[in-house]
């Protein structure tokens, strides 16, 4: 199956932000107040990040760009 929209992939990555937030333990008022990136929207795929934001992110769950983009990106 290719995913070719970018609604599609923009619920992909937010699937893999989800999960990434949640396994911390970190809530998104918490995650918010951390980074000061609104983690609702993007999990939510209203929000499209920027390639900076993925990078702080990663950073922020302490993976390398290249990690945070090997797991749940099977197929895109």
């Amino acid at each position: 199956m290719e995913i070719d929209t970018k609604e599609e992939l923009q619920l992909i990555l937010a699937k893999r932000i989800k999960k990434l937030r949640i396994k911390e333990g970190v809530t998104q008022e918490n995650a918010y107040g951390d980074t000061g990136i609104h983690f609702g929207r993007i999990e939510q795929g209203k929000r499209d990040p920027s390639y900076t934001t993925l990078i702080k992110i990663s950073r922020y769950f302490n993976l390398k760009i290249e990690d945070f983009f090997s797991d749940g990106f099977d197929g895109v």
